[in-house]
């Protein structure tokens, strides 16, 4: 792989991980709702589940989600049904608020990776993605195993640092806002958007 092509590489992959979507919606929303201290564990949640997502596309789960309707419908409807089941608790959630700004309303860390990490995985869409972007990148006359090394070391270390930025961003908001009613109004617009990918991942069609 040339210098060239992973720069390129890493500039739009730099582009695509900016754009907010359920995931940085749900880690914002956490750190907002329960402080940024809290909140770091939906970074490696985000980190866990982009690796598994590429890590699947590259071993060819991807191209089987493009060409099994039933493989396809069966993991859209469970990721369907997850951030809808995530945007309704985050819509019912309670914010705590603490001096420091880095409350937590009852969910563990664990709890919270967890969350983030099936958000980030269970995306059909996600998976198909990285198999048709991945190979525009990759050099076929050189060996393959190191490129796709490389290619996803950097797409989660972009990831991750986007995340975090987010994270941090998020949690420092929060420390500015601290009032239950606009951290409860934040958290029920943070549901509603996850609740609305939920519905959009439901009406997902499979490219022929």
């Amino acid at each position: 792989m040339t210098v060239e092509l992973w720069l390129a590489f890493t500039a739009a992959a730099a582009i695509m991980v900016a754009i907010p979507g359920p995931t940085v919606m749900l880690v914002v929303s956490y750190a907002l709702g329960e402080g940024r201290r809290s909140a770091w564990a939906t970074v490696v949640g985000v980190a866990l589940g982009d690796f598994t997502a590429m890590t699947l596309s590259l071993l060819g789960l991807g191209a089987l989600l493009a060409t099994s309707a039933a493989l396809f419908t069966l993991l859209k409807w469970v990721g369907a049904a997850y951030l809808i089941y995530l945007g309704i608790r985050l819509w019912r959630a309670e914010p705590s608020v603490d001096q420091g700004g880095a409350g937590n309303g009852g969910r563990s860390h664990r709890s919270m990776m967890g969350h983030a990490f099936a958000v980030t995985a269970l995306n059909p869409k996600s998976i198909v993605f990285f198999v048709a972007f991945l190979p525009q990148f990759i050099n076929a006359g050189a060996p393959l195993l190191p490129q796709m090394a490389v290619l996803e070391a950097t797409f989660l270390i972009l990831a991750t640092l986007n995340a975090a930025l987010y994270a941090y961003l998020a949690g420092r908001l929060r420390g500015a806002i601290r009032k239950p009613s606009v951290l409860k109004a934040i958290n029920r617009v943070g549901g509603g958007i996850l609740i609305g990918a939920g519905v959009a991942t439901a009406a997902l069609k499979r490219a022929t």
